[in-house]
C-alpha cells in the first residue's frame, strides 16, 4: 500500500522477508547529540560498512536528519527518520526509539523543545558542580568542545564534559572522568526532569512513529523489574524491543528474544554507534533470532530529495 506523507512524498514498503538481504542499523548517533561524527559522515561510514537501511537516532533532536538524508540520497541508500527520546520509568531514565514519523507533528516538536531546554539547564548544573570542585572552565569548555565537533545548537552532554576534563589535565582519559566525576551516582550525574515513559510513547504515537524500547538490558534492573518495564511499554503502545544492541552478550539477546515473544513485540537491531573504535561499529551486532518479526519490515520510506 501507498500513502501521502506530510512532506508530500509517496511512501512505499522498502523490504520484505523474501527480498535480498540488506544490512540494517536502526540505532546510531552523530554530532547532533553525543556522537563523534557529523551526520553525513555517519551515513557514509555506514554505507562503506555495507549498511543499506539506516536510522539516525540522536538523543532528543531531529537536527541531524536533513544532512543525513542528503548524504543518503547521494549514495542511493535508504534512511528512515529516527530519534531516541529520554523518559523515566520506575525512578530510572529509560530511552525509547521512534522511527518513520511525521517530523512536523506538533506534539513531537513541543516535546523536543522542552527536552532541549532541560538539557541546557542540566549542562549548566554539571559545569557549576565541576567548577565548584576546583575544575575551572567547565561551564565554557564543554560547550566549546561541542561546537568544535560541529554542533553548536545542542547542550553539551557528559561525554563533552569528560573530554574537557581530559584536555584540562584533571583525568587521564574519559573512562576515569566517568569513574570519578560523571558516572552514575557521581558529582556530575545530574538528573533531569524527563517525561514519563507513557508520555514519550504518546508523543511518538501522535507523530505516527514505530516505537522501540532501546537496549532493555542496559538498565540496572532485576529480571522481574525488566519484565515489568517491558510489560508497561507494551501496554502503553510500544511496538518493538531492541533485542540486539551491538555486541552485547548472546545470553542477553536470548533473554530479550524470550520477552519479545512473550509480549508479542517486534524485534529491532542496532549498533548504538557513537564513535569509531568504540565498543560497537556501524552495522556490527549479533544476529537476530530467525523466528522474531523484524521491525524494519513494517517501515515505509519516502523516496524524494527532501528530508523524511
Amino acid at each position: 500500500p501507498q500513502r501521502e506523507t506530510a512532506c508530500g512524498g509517496i511512501i512505499t514498503n522498502i523490504n520484505d522477508r523474501e527480498s535480498a538481504p540488506m544490512t540494517v542499523d536502526l540505532h546510531c548517533h552523530s554530532t547532533a547529540s553525543d556522537g563523534a561524527l557529523a551526520p553525513a559522515v555517519v551515513v557514509a561510514r555506514a554505507h562503506e560498512r555495507g549498511v543499506r537501511l539506516l536510522a539516525l537516532t540522536d538523543h532528543d533532536t531531529l537536527e541531524g536528519l536533513d544532512e543525513a538524508q542528503a548524504a543518503a540520497n547521494a549514495l542511493d541508500m535508504q534512511l528512515v527518520s529516527g530519534i531516541e527520546l529520554s523518559c523515566t520509568w520506575g525512578g530510572a531514565t529509560i530511552h525509547v526509539l521512534g522511527y518513520a514519523f511525521a517530523r512536523d507533528a506538533p506534539a513531537l516538536c513541543q516535546a523536543i523543545a522542552e527536552l532541549h531546554e532541560g538539557r541546557w539547564l542540566r549542562a549548566a548544573e554539571i559545569g557549576k558542580r565541576l567548577e565548584a570542585k576546583g575544575m575551572p572552565g567547565a561551564l565554557d569548555g564543554a560547550p566549546a568542545i561541542q561546537q568544535e565537533l560541529g554542533d553548536s545548537g545542542n547542550a553539551p552532554a557528559r561525554p563533552h564534559f569528560a573530554e574537557f576534563l581530559v584536555r584540562a589535565g584533571h583525568v587521564k582519559d574519559r573512562a576515569e572522568a566517568f569513574r570519578k566525576w560523571l558516572g552514575s551516582g557521581k558529582l556530575g550525574d545530574v538528573k533531569q526532569h524527563w517525561p514519563t515513559l507513557e508520555s514519550a510513547i504518546d508523543t511518538l504515537q501522535q507523530a505516527g512513529a514505530w516505537i522501540s524500547l532501546a537496549h532493555p538490558w542496559q538498565y540496572s534492573f532485576t529480571r522481574s523489574k525488566r519484565r515489568k518495564l517491558i510489560a508497561g511499554f507494551a501496554q502503553a503502545g510500544g511496538h518493538a524491543l531492541e533485542v540486539v544492541n551491538g555486541m552485547q552478550p548472546a545470553e542477553q539477546v536470548g533473554g530479550l528474544a524470550i520477552l519479545a515473544r512473550e509480549f508479542g513485540l517486534l524485534a529491532s537491531v542496532g549498533s548504538d554507534f557513537h564513535a569509531p573504535g568504540d565498543w560497537s561499529e556501524l552495522g556490527m551486532y549479533r544476529p537476530l533470532p530467525d523466528d522474531l518479526s523484524p521491525l524494519w519490515t513494517r517501515f515505509q520510506h519516502v523516496r524524494q530529495s527532501t528530508a523524511i
